[in-house]
């Protein structure tokens, strides 16, 4: 047999035997990932969670954000959308995988203006002047106060609050869940208990309906 053959052949079984062994791994992976979310169910929703759409929604999506986090802030649009078209169907919860420098600190930030009534505006303003506090070689998440202080805060209050026992505690539980989850990037998206492994967003909308349809079979 021609050598120029033989070597061609040899590097195609090495490809084919490459790509198996991958697809083989993601496979593992995504086993291993779902099996974890299964036996930390109880990891994925906290009495403390910010929800945002139906309570009572039959689909959630579980959200693992980092307030500093670039993808976080595109996809926030995108996961709420979902909810809005969704005629209560679904709702999102949110947890807090505080992965960049100065995340803590803007997490603590936003769930003292929870106290007061003013999560969801707090966070719309943090994740619209991103840019401003989250510069990941500089960040300054103590220019949240600033940037927020328009909305109707007690800033006094919320400063204290910010720095309090409660939230820390808030904080550190989160924390343990991202862990005891696996969730190592952010956003980490779980749907109904399913983690989001191929990230995208058809991949999340597709994850949604699925979860939707089986809701409402019969």
């Amino acid at each position: 047999m021609n050598k120029k053959w033989i070597v061609l052949g040899t590097v195609a079984v090495v490809v084919v035997a490459f790509v198996a062994g991958v697809t083989v791994f993601t496979s593992r992976s995504n086993q291993e990932v779902k099996q974890t979310a299964l036996t930390n169910s109880d990891a994925l929703v906290r009495q403390h969670s910010p929800i945002f759409g139906n309570p009572a929604a039959k689909v959630t999506i579980v959200e693992f954000l980092d307030p500093s986090c670039e993808t976080c802030r595109a996809f926030y649009p995108i996961v709420k959308r979902m909810v809005n078209a969704s005629f209560g169907q679904v709702r999102l919860v949110v947890r807090y995988a505080p992965l960049h420098q100065g995340s803590d600190t803007a997490v603590k930030i936003l769930e003292a203006a929870r106290l007061q009534g003013k999560y969801w505006e707090a966070l719309e303003r943090a994740m619209a002047t991103q840019p401003q506090w989250a510069a990941h070689d500089r960040p300054q998440p103590e220019l949240l106060w600033d940037l927020i202080g328009d909305i109707g805060l007690d800033t006094a209050k919320a400063k204290a609050d910010a720095t309090g026992p409660a939230i820390e505690q808030l904080l550190r539980q989160d924390v343990a869940d991202m862990q005891a989850l696996k969730v190592d990037r952010t956003p980490g998206f779980f749907v109904n208990g399913t983690p989001l492994r191929e990230f995208g967003e058809a991949q999340l909308k597709a994850l949604v309906e699925q979860e939707m349809k089986k809701t409402n079979s019969p």
